[in-house]
């Protein structure tokens, strides 16, 4: 990285925390953390796609595509199971949560069952999000001091201090507009990615044709018995659940629908979800697919994630030569101009900071709600 890259990368944290001045006034806890009801379906179907996409995704989905054994694009069987989670929260699970008018989805439970229940789920959440943010936080910092050489405690300070920052100013309408923002950043900095190393793979005389047949397969047809580990019926079955509980029923994503104009806004943003997500979800798995690609024809490549797993992580290095994860971060650093970097690097940092800021605001939510504003 040069000082085109930096000076990207502080305009970023500049204009959020500018982001977070500008949305400060909030007058009651409705209007700071479910953004005053007043929240349109674009913004909040941006922000919830970027907050379950993580910074991990980022560099794992490519990588878990490319090169980690048993992987390939069987990853994307997941997300058949999305359309079908997200209609099943329009009919059964979003009216009545909605139209309860709660901000903490566990007073949605209290009333349902009792007050003990809602507390223990409350406690569990914010113990169990707040561990699962750090170690998201945590592993990029690690990634971004490999390839950048930047210890991870000054990294991870930066995420932290300038996402808490503005998701505290601001409340919810900035932690939704910064998400749709990074969500965007996010996917552009994919498909910059996706194109150049695209044409750096046929440069090189490569193609996809030279890319394992397996890693190319999407459905396996099985119930996920011996070799079917990653078997069509349980990754949808299973990834119904899981999203259907994760944007149903998490206070991180059920926050955004709670923030919706109505109930109609909550449909479009269910739907847009529901629809949008696949391409993105695609876009991650076809540029493992490409890098897989580009290694075969550029070996250097693959000397340089040994070179960089052997200096940071040598556990891995004696294991399996290489660490997986490092290949978007290193390709991004060794292979793009300067000013490409620097934007794909704020598409890392907006991965990581959209999924802080979700669970700041809503740790907050839930603490402020379920343990002060009780009975109110």
């Amino acid at each position: 990285m040069n000082w085109l890259d930096y000076v990207i990368i502080l305009v970023y944290f500049a204009g959020f925390l500018g982001m977070g001045y500008f949305f400060k006034e909030n007058k009651n806890s409705t209007d700071y953390f479910l953004g005053g009801k007043s929240l349109g379906w674009l913004p909040l179907s941006l922000s919830t796609m970027a907050t379950q996409l993580s910074a991990i995704s980022f560099v794992s989905a490519p990588a878990f595509v490319a090169l980690k054994a048993g992987g390939g694009m069987k990853w994307l069987t997941f997300e058949f199971s999305v359309p079908l989670a997200m209609f099943f929260l329009m009919v059964v699970l979003v009216p009545p949560l909605f139209r309860s008018g709660v901000v903490s989805i566990y007073e949605f439970v209290e009333r349902r069952f009792d007050a003990s229940t809602r507390m223990i789920l409350s406690v569990v959440f914010q113990i169990s999000r707040a561990l699962s943010t750090g170690v998201m936080v945590y592993t990029i910092a690690i990634i971004l001091q490999a390839v950048l050489d930047i210890d991870f405690i000054y990294t991870i300070p930066l995420i932290s201090i300038v996402t808490i920052i503005y998701s505290w100013q601001g409340g919810m309408k900035a932690v939704v507009w910064g998400d749709a923002i990074q969500m965007v950043i996010l996917f552009g900095g994919l498909v910059i990615a996706l194109v150049y190393g695209y044409f750096l793979m046929a440069e090189g005389g490569g193609s996809l044709s030279s890319v394992d047949p397996e890693r190319l397969q999407v459905i396996n047809n099985n119930f996920g018995f011996g070799d079917g580990e990653y078997g069509v019926w349980p990754m949808i079955i299973g990834g119904f659940f899981l999203y259907a509980s994760y944007y149903g029923t998490d206070q991180t994503q059920a926050q955004r629908l709670l923030s919706a104009k109505d109930e109609k806004t909550i449909r479009q943003l269910l739907f847009a979800n529901g629809v949008l997500r696949f391409p993105v979800v695609l876009i991650y798995c076809s540029l493992g697919l490409v890098l897989g690609g580009f290694i075969m024809v550029a070996p250097e490549f693959m000397d340089e994630l040994a070179a960089v797993t052997q200096r940071y992580f040598p556990e891995e290095f004696a294991s399996s030569g290489i660490k997986p994860d490092l290949m978007v971060p290193v390709f991004i650093v060794n292979y793009l101009p300067h000013g490409l970097i620097g934007i794909l690097m704020v598409g890392i940092l907006s991965a990581a900071m959209s999924s802080l800021s979700s669970t700041v605001n809503s740790l907050s939510a839930v603490t402020v709600e379920d343990f002060f504003n009780r009975g109110e």
